[in-house]
Order: structure tokens, then C-alpha cells, then sequence
């Protein structure tokens, strides 16, 4: 008999092990849906996000909630939770007592981990049969899970009124504040919710929560005398917000963190709330400021390029305003960035050698193969150094570097840096140099950001934790600096005064931008630690001629870092410094290059040994004159002189007449120099027209004579120009100006002379048309 018992104890052991095995492991957070919480780097939350099914509910280890709430708690609803096995067999029969046996008031006798069987299972535990299994289930849990993991699943499940669950959530609906910086006061305010979630609702405390916070705080001064001094306080409701006071702050950098970061997380962003709100209110007040001009939307970002880290962004200006589509992102929009762009061609320039920041670039009239680029004004400068072509944003020179340069070029730099959406290359061809690709804030400003961090690209950070990239090299630090300084040369718009007259001025490294059309104005800034982007225009393309960068963009800029410059000393401080491959050198302020002994105005330059172009001055030039004729003579005699004068080009000279500016050009040659002895100096001619590469068109129903014109640029010591078209000399010209050949169709050698036997020549291809 004793073995068959023996034999059915151990075979119903065995049973109830399969049967545990088979039965699932209960799950505590598994399929439920949880909020998003977004913080600023001060802790300060921008937004609590609602759980699928419509919950406030936030996950919050153990560790992180304060032992103060966990005990009041436990005070509260389950003083034995260590030490029972999940029911309590003392608790239930008191309550059976009272509830139904004496008939004296209703008392419950579930334990905390019936209470989160209750919640977690949705049991209906009023009836008999619904409390035993819940008993059944807390036995589960407690053979399953550890008391901590009980803990940690009942403090982020139970109700804490309206549809607000866990204490994580409810620390942040009621008390504005993170579950870890609850006072004692608001930690027990919380231990009694659950336990009559509608009639102790923080949002509407009709006496009872105070009641039921009083009550504990007595139990708790049997363990906690010393907290006697803060009777008075307990016994005041508490100041407390509802879910519909959670703040909605910063929508559109808010809603780009919370897409970043897995679903149910709760994420601490870079975004620092004080000067978000400086900077929707210099936007807001912009527009409202200029709202008479058309100016009705912006966007503006403010980075620090140190870490990466946004701190403000604004995506529109006004979020809930339909008619500017509001909810769009104005920092993740693609638009075209204009001149913006400039400085990269320039930093590639610095490094493959074209060019120094006084190098001498010609702003003239010039065609790029059926591309013939105009400036903002319409007008042409003539010779100007090569950073206050970029300060002043003249196209021409920009246009001509970017044809200069070397593979990757521009559009392969874009591609490098990870700009999205880029069509062909074909497609821009040397427009692309204007800005008519489409790029984002937010590219544009990871761009100016490398070049304070000496060249290195990284992506912008939204979150404190996020990890750090190492980057990648798209520049030397040598020529992201050369930008830099060039860029903060540029006046303040409006500035009558020269920067370093006026006393506390902080340097300012910036760039405007305005897109073709009159649809976007650009400003972007270099200052202190951060990198400012502002944007003007409308999402919908419709242009305005105020969308200019210069007066549009760059004012609300400069009112951004006004601000920032008054409250945040480390404007002052930060600055990129000078790396040890850059020196300072002297060059010929006229054209840049190495001065010779005929320069007397010499400039002062950085230079990248090694890398910077090295070219004597070749403006200044010695030549001998006859004393009696005053001609240019090739051989030194008694009547001779040697005297210096300036060789520019023809078209730089034409420019100088226009402006007023007479030069003084060598004289003619005396017949005595020989023709091969005078085209073996000076600069040969550049024919600018035909364009190399472009088909000319001649239309069969044209009535009138149908010509091509032919230019060339010249030296300053000539005088005529000879056209030959395949050998054949069919007209000459003065120097500066065109000549207008009939042409027939046919494919020709085209071949400028000038009158000291230098030389150039061009194919050029006529077509006859419809």
C-alpha cells in the first residue's frame, strides 16, 4: 500500500511539472503598448506620447523608481509582499469576514501580485469564482518571476486615474516631473491612487486623495518620525496638471526624435527648451514683423557643431497654421540652397591647389559652353580676390572654379557628404554650382559644421545617448579653415562699419543663399560653438521677390546671434582656430600671385604650403620706352627707359573704362620689335566666343543676315585682333571687340591672331535649322 501511494504522490508531481511546463510563462510586458516620453537635455519633457490603446503608460525599471514611493506602496497595499507566496491567507480571510460573513464594510484582500494578475490578465475578480483564478495566477506569477520583477510590472501597470497607468506616466502627467524627482508628498499622492483610481483622481481631488494621503502619511511616521514637520504640508491638496495640460513642445525636432527611437522608449534629446524658445520667438516675430512683405513662413536651426547636437529647431512657423502647411518640417524640406553652397567649391578649390583666399578671380562676362551665368545684380566687377568673391557671392567666379574642379567636383562632394534625392550629374551641369539641386536644413547645416570640425562630416545628433561617428574627411582642416576666415570677412547686411571698429563683436563666419525664382532665402552662420541655419519661403514654391537671402534670411539670423552672444559667454570663447598646416604669406594685392620688385602693394594671405598655387605677378610688368616717341621698344638705347605698367586682359580693362577706373596700359609697340621676339611674351588670347563644345544654329526661315559672333580675350599690349576661319582671314577687330562672321553651315577651325603673333584657336559647328 505505502508503495502505491509513493508511487501516486510521485506521478502526480510529475503531472503538475508537465502540467506547469506546458502552460505558458505569463507574460508581464509582453503585447502591451507603451508611450514615448521626450525630454530636453534638462530632464524637462517635451511631449508624452499616447500607447496604442489610447494609455499613458511608460515603462521605468526598478532601479529608477525612488525606494520612497516603492515603500509607501508596499506600506499601502501589501505590507507582507516579501514574504507571501503570492496570496495571502490571513488578508482573505479577514476580508471574507467582513465583507460577507459579518457584513461590515467591503475590504479586499488581494495581494499586490493579485492585484497585478488582476491587471495584467484582465480577471473579474468580484465573483468567487474570478478571485480564484486570480489567486490561481498570482501563484503562477510568483513561480515565474522574482518579488523585484512583480514590483517593477504592478508600478508601471496599475491605474492612476483617467487612462493613466504606471508610476512613470503619472509622474509625468500630474507632477510635470521625471518619476525619480518625486518629493515625499507627491510619492505618497500616488501609493493611493490605484486603490480607488476614479474617486482619488489627482486631476479633480474632491477631498478624498488628501483623506487617503493623511491616512498613510500617519502609518508612515511610525517607521519615518523624523518627516513629523511635514504634517502641514501633506494636508494641503497638491498643485497637479491633467493630461490635457502635457506640454506640446517643439513639434517638429519632437517628432523627428520619436521616429528615431524605438517604439515604447523614452528618450533624453539634445534640444535645450530655453533656447528653442528663443528661437521660435525670433521666428514668430520675424514673420510678424515682416508679414507685409510677403515673408508669411521660416525655419531655423540651431546646432552645436562641437557635438552635433540639435539644440533648437524650428520647422515652421507656426505649427498649427493650415494655410502655411505648418505641420510641414521646414529643416528636413528639400529646397534649393542658392549661393549657399559656394563655400564648398572654394574648400575643394583650397585643396586641389587652384586657388588662395587673395588669389585674383575675374568677374566677367564669360560662357561655359552654352551656360552663360549672370550675378544677382547683373553686373561685373572685373578682378577681385578670390574670398571676396565668395563674401560678395559673385557667380561668375564661382562657376568658373567649379569647371576647374578635379574629381570628386562639387557633385561628387554633395554625393560623399550623403545629400539625398541628387539626380544625375548631367543634369545640373555647372548650374549646380548656383544651388539647383534640392537640399535640406539639415544637410546644409551637417555641411557647415564640418568646416568648423577642420573637414570631418558627421551626422547631426537628436538624443544625448546617441553614439558619436566618427565621421568622414570631405575637406582638409587647412581649407575648411581658409572658408571659415574668408566667410568672416562678410558685413553684418546693412553694416556701414568694417567688423573690427566696433567693440564686443564676435566673429561671424555666414553665408546667404536665394534660389532661382525668388523661392528660397538662405542664411547660414558660423558663431561661437554653434552653427545657425535660418530658411524664408513658402512651402508650396510660390516665389516673392523679398525671398532674398541677403535681406530676407540673414536678418533674422544675425537677431539669433545677437541673442545667443548675450547668453552664452562660450560664443566668445569658441572659436576655430588657425591648424598648423596654414601660414601667413605675403602675395601682390593686384593679382595674388608671388609680389616681384615691381609690386608695391603687397597683401597679407593664408597658404597651405605645398598646396597653395605659387605664380609670380605677372600684372606688373617692366617694358622699355622710347623717351622721343613714347613707344614700347624691344631693344635698351640712349633714348630708353625702362618703366612699369599694368597688363590686364581685354575684357578686365573694358570693365575698368565702365567703372571709371583708367589703368595704366603699356603703349604700342615701336616697328623695330620683331614679331617673333614680342609673341613670345606676355598672355596668349582666349577665345571666349565661339563656346567650346556649343553648336551654333542658323534658321532657314530667318530673313534676316544670320552671324556668329567671335570675342576673344587679350593682353593689355594689344591693340587688334585677326580672325582666320580655316586659314582664311575674314575680318579683324579692336581689341575688346567682337567680330560678327556670316556663317554658313559647315564645321570650321576657328583661329584668333593679335598683334603681337600670340594665338588661339576653336572647331566650331554650324547647323542649319528649321
Amino acid at each position: 500500500m505505502k508503495r502505491r501511494r509513493w508511487r501516486r504522490w510521485l506521478l502526480a508531481v510529475l503531472g503538475l511539472a508537465v502540467l506547469y511546463a506546458a502552460v505558458p510563462r505569463p507574460p508581464l510586458r509582453e503585447e502591451l503598448g507603451f508611450s514615448q516620453a521626450v525630454f530636453d537635455r534638462e530632464g524637462r519633457l517635451l511631449r508624452l506620447t499616447l500607447s496604442p490603446d489610447e494609455k499613458y503608460r511608460l515603462w521605468v525599471p526598478l532601479e529608477r523608481i525612488p525606494p520612497v514611493l516603492v515603500e509607501a506602496t508596499l506600506l499601502h497595499e501589501d505590507q507582507h509582499f516579501r514574504e507571501h507566496i503570492g496570496v495571502n491567507p490571513v488578508a482573505l480571510g479577514r476580508a471574507v469576514w467582513s465583507t460577507y460573513l459579518a457584513r461590515g464594510r467591503r475590504m479586499g484582500g488581494s495581494t499586490l501580485t493579485m492585484q497585478l494578475a488582476r491587471i495584467r490578465y484582465g480577471i473579474e475578480s468580484r465573483t468567487p469564482g474570478g478571485k480564484l483564478w486570480q489567486m490561481l495566477r498570482a501563484l503562477q506569477l510568483e513561480c515565474t518571476y522574482s518579488k523585484d520583477e512583480i514590483l517593477e510590472a504592478y508600478l508601471n501597470l496599475a491605474p492612476y486615474g483617467r487612462n493613466v497607468e504606471g508610476v512613470g506616466a503619472a509622474s509625468l502627467v500630474y507632477f510635470a516631473k521625471d518619476v525619480e524627482r518625486l518629493s515625499l508628498a507627491e510619492a505618497l499622492t500616488l501609493s493611493v491612487v490605484p486603490q480607488s483610481p476614479a474617486r482619488r483622481d489627482p486631476g479633480k481631488d474632491a477631498g478624498a486623495l488628501t483623506a487617503a494621503r493623511l491616512r498613510l502619511f500617519e502609518r508612515w511616521l511610525v517607521l519615518h518620525p523624523e518627516d513629523g514637520e511635514r504634517r502641514a504640508l501633506l494636508s494641503q491638496p497638491l498643485p497637479v496638471r491633467t493630461p490635457e495640460e502635457l506640454p506640446f513642445l517643439a513639434p517638429h525636432f519632437v517628432g523627428r526624435a520619436l521616429r528615431a527611437s524605438p517604439a515604447g522608449s523614452s528618450v533624453k534629446s539634445t534640444l535645450d527648451l530655453s533656447l528653442q524658445k528663443l528661437l521660435e520667438r525670433h521666428v514668430r516675430q520675424y514673420v510678424e514683423r515682416r508679414r507685409e512683405v510677403g515673408i508669411r513662413n521660416a525655419a531655423a536651426m540651431l546646432v552645436d557643431w562641437r557635438t552635433l547636437e540639435v539644440r533648437a529647431a524650428v520647422g515652421s512657423a507656426d505649427f498649427f497654421d493650415v494655410g502655411i502647411d505648418g505641420q510641414v518640417d521646414g529643416t528636413q524640406a528639400k529646397r534649393s540652397p542658392g549661393s549657399a553652397l559656394k563655400p564648398f567649391i572654394y574648400g575643394l578649390g583650397f585643396d586641389q591647389g587652384l586657388l588662395h583666399p587673395r588669389t585674383m578671380l575675374k568677374d566677367a562676362s564669360t560662357g561655359f559652353r552654352g551656360y552663360d551665368p549672370e550675378n544677382f545684380d547683373g553686373e561685373y566687377v572685373g578682378p577681385l580676390a578670390a574670398e571676396e568673391a565668395l563674401v560678395r557671392s559673385r557667380n561668375i567666379p564661382a562657376v568658373a572654379l567649379a569647371k576647374q574642379l578635379r574629381a570628386p567636383g562639387l557633385y561628387g562632394f554633395l554625393r560623399q557628404a550623403g545629400v539625398t534625392g541628387l539626380r544625375e550629374e548631367s543634369y545640373y551641369g555647372l548650374s549646380l554650382a548656383l544651388g539647383s539641386a534640392g537640399v535640406s536644413m539639415v544637410e546644409l547645416v551637417e555641411l557647415y559644421a564640418m568646416l568648423a570640425n577642420g573637414g570631418v562630416l558627421r551626422p547631426l545628433r537628436l538624443s544625448v545617448d546617441a553614439p558619436r561617428d566618427e565621421g568622414v574627411r570631405m575637406l582638409s582642416a587647412e581649407a575648411s579653415f581658409m572658408v571659415l576666415d574668408s566667410l568672416a570677412k562678410g558685413p553684418r547686411p546693412a553694416q556701414s562699419f568694417r567688423a573690427e571698429w566696433a567693440r564686443d563683436t564676435v566673429p561671424v563666419s555666414w553665408k546667404t543663399g536665394t534660389s532661382t525664382g525668388f523661392r528660397d532665402a538662405w542664411s547660414v552662420g558660423v558663431v561661437g560653438p554653434y552653427v545657425v541655419a535660418v530658411w524664408v519661403g513658402n512651402f508650396d514654391g510660390q516665389p516673392n521677390p523679398a525671398f532674398v537671402g541677403q535681406t530676407a534670411a540673414a536678418p533674422l539670423m544675425f537677431e539669433v546671434v545677437d541673442s545667443l552672444r548675450s547668453k552664452d559667454s562660450d560664443v566668445r570663447r569658441v572659436h576655430p582656430s588657425p591648424p598648423p598646416g596654414v601660414s601667413r604669406v605675403q602675395v601682390c594685392a593686384l593679382s595674388g600671385g608671388i609680389p616681384g620688385r615691381h609690386c608695391h602693394r603687397k597683401a597679407s594671405t593664408w597658404f597651405i604650403p605645398g598646396i597653395s598655387p605659387i605664380r609670380a605677378c605677372d600684372v606688373h610688368r617692366e617694358v622699355l620706352v622710347d623717351t622721343r616717341t613714347g613707344l614700347r621698344t624691344c631693344a635698351p638705347g640712349p633714348s630708353t627707359r625702362a618703366e612699369v605698367f599694368e597688363f590686364w586682359p581685354s575684357d578686365l580693362l573694358r570693365l575698368f573704362q565702365k567703372a571709371g577706373m583708367p589703368r595704366r596700359v603699356p603703349p604700342a609697340e615701336d616697328a623695330t620689335c620683331g614679331l617673333e621676339q614680342r609673341a613670345s611674351e606676355g598672355t596668349a588670347p582666349q577665345i571666349t566666343t565661339p563656346e567650346e563644345g556649343v553648336d551654333y544654329n542658323l534658321r532657314v526661315s530667318a530673313t534676316a543676315p544670320q552671324t556668329v559672333p567671335l570675342a576673344v580675350v587679350t593682353d593689355a599690349d594689344v591693340r587688334r585682333v585677326f580672325w582666320f576661319v580655316d586659314e582664311q582671314l575674314v575680318g579683324t577687330a579692336p581689341r575688346g571687340e567682337p567680330l560678327h562672321w556670316s556663317a554658313r553651315p559647315g564645321t570650321y577651325v576657328v583661329r584668333a591672331v593679335d598683334d603681337q603673333g600670340r594665338s588661339d584657336a576653336r572647331t566650331l559647328t554650324v547647323r542649319l535649322v528649321p
